[in-house]
């Protein structure tokens, strides 16, 4: 059987294609190329980041990887796509006062999407497409489930939510039952290269505004009651929960609590007020079930860095969920993705619009 394995230049990706291939399958790599912004410079200090210039480092580690391997090797140009849905939603999203998660929306439509669909219509002839991801998928009864990998603090089944049932037919996770010790550990036996490579820390390396690309524009920094306590100069230099960096001072400790649009207001006020209850998803993608047509008890995460918490999802239509959490929850934020689990299993997921 052929797998296309789909090659970051990182440890993770080079040991699952090291790992298929001593497995028996006719291993073949490729490498989303993604960054097409030569002439934007990225700031010093802040590199290891998937979208930017470092794509050319990694591009060729990756090929020096392929090598050692004796497996055949493809850069897959994937810019226009990922300009066109994951740059241009990011750039929405913040515009608004949201905090969108560009790993989930570049996962779902051009890792497993426009990387495997541009391969082959470049000729490139495979039956499986493989990552790297800390994720497992399981058949039951016909059905594809994505499941939670082994090892809770590197579990990445929360950037795959988004996976349709034919793409999970066609995918395989080789590091789903490993910790990432154990990848690390397994590199360094094989002489690769990556063994020691940091992981990517963030989706960009340098200050966002270079790629929102958008002029300041100055508005107030007020508490609870409306009162002005200073200025910024555009909402989306501001994230939910954030505490440093605000531009005010007072007696109490000041968090980012509401980044309103229309008004053009960063809102902060006491920690106290960070936490809330329940929260509505929209733009919804069932994975275990077909959709959701009664209340039901389970768990949930609203970043990918927490351990799945107690919820009660409630169906509000097809597209939306009320999701009621069992412990009152820090700083959700509107943009960022809902996802639901069963235990390991991922029932589905959708991108938060509003807090409650």
């Amino acid at each position: 059987m052929k797998v296309l394995v789909g090659l970051s230049g990182g440890v993770d990706s080079s040991v699952a294609a090291l790992i298929l291939k001593q497995q028996g399958y006719e291993v073949i790599g490729a490498t989303m190329s993604i960054w097409g912004k030569d002439g934007l410079a990225v700031q010093e200090g802040k590199h290891n980041a998937c979208y930017g210039p470092d794509e050319k480092e990694d591009i060729e580690a990756a090929k020096k990887l392929a090598d050692k391997l004796e497996i055949p090797y493809h850069v897959v140009d994937c810019v226009t796509k990922y300009e066109d849905i994951v740059i241009e939603n990011f750039k929405k999203e913040y515009l608004q006062g949201h905090t969108p998660n560009p790993c989930v929306w570049c996962n779902a439509l051009i890792k497993f999407g426009v990387l495997p669909e541009v391969a082959k219509l470049n000729g490139v002839e495979f039956d499986k497409f493989a990552t790297g991801h800390y994720a497992r998928i399981e058949e039951k009864d016909g059905r594809y489930l994505l499941k939670r990998g082994i090892a809770p603090h590197k579990d990445q089944s929360y950037f795959l939510y988004r996976l349709k049932q034919e793409q999970l037919k066609n995918i395989i996770l080789p590091l789903g039952n490993y910790t990432k010790e154990q990848i690390r550990a397994i590199a360094k036996e094989n002489g690769l290269e990556a063994a020691d490579k940091p992981d990517s820390q963030d989706f960009y390396g340098g200050d966002y505004n270079e790629l929102l690309g958008v002029e300041d524009k100055e508005g107030n920094i007020v508490d609870l009651s409306g009162k002005i306590l200073g200025k910024h100069k555009g909402i989306w230099n501001y994230t939910i929960g954030q505490r440093k960096g605000i531009g005010v001072s007072a007696s109490e400790p000041l968090y980012v609590l509401e980044l309103k649009k229309n008004t053009n207001e960063v809102v902060v006020g006491p920690a106290d007020k960070t936490f809330k209850k329940s929260l509505i998803a929209n733009d919804l993608n069932w994975i275990a079930i077909d959709s959701l047509k009664e209340p039901i008890k389970a768990q949930a995460k609203i970043r990918s860095t927490q351990q799945p918490t107690g919820v009660e999802i409630i169906p509000i239509s097809d597209k939306e969920v009320r999701v009621i959490f069992d412990d009152m929850q820090k700083s959700i934020a509107i943009g960022q993705s809902a996802v639901f689990y069963d235990g390991d299993t991922v029932l589905g997921g959708g991108v938060i619009t509003s807090v409650e």
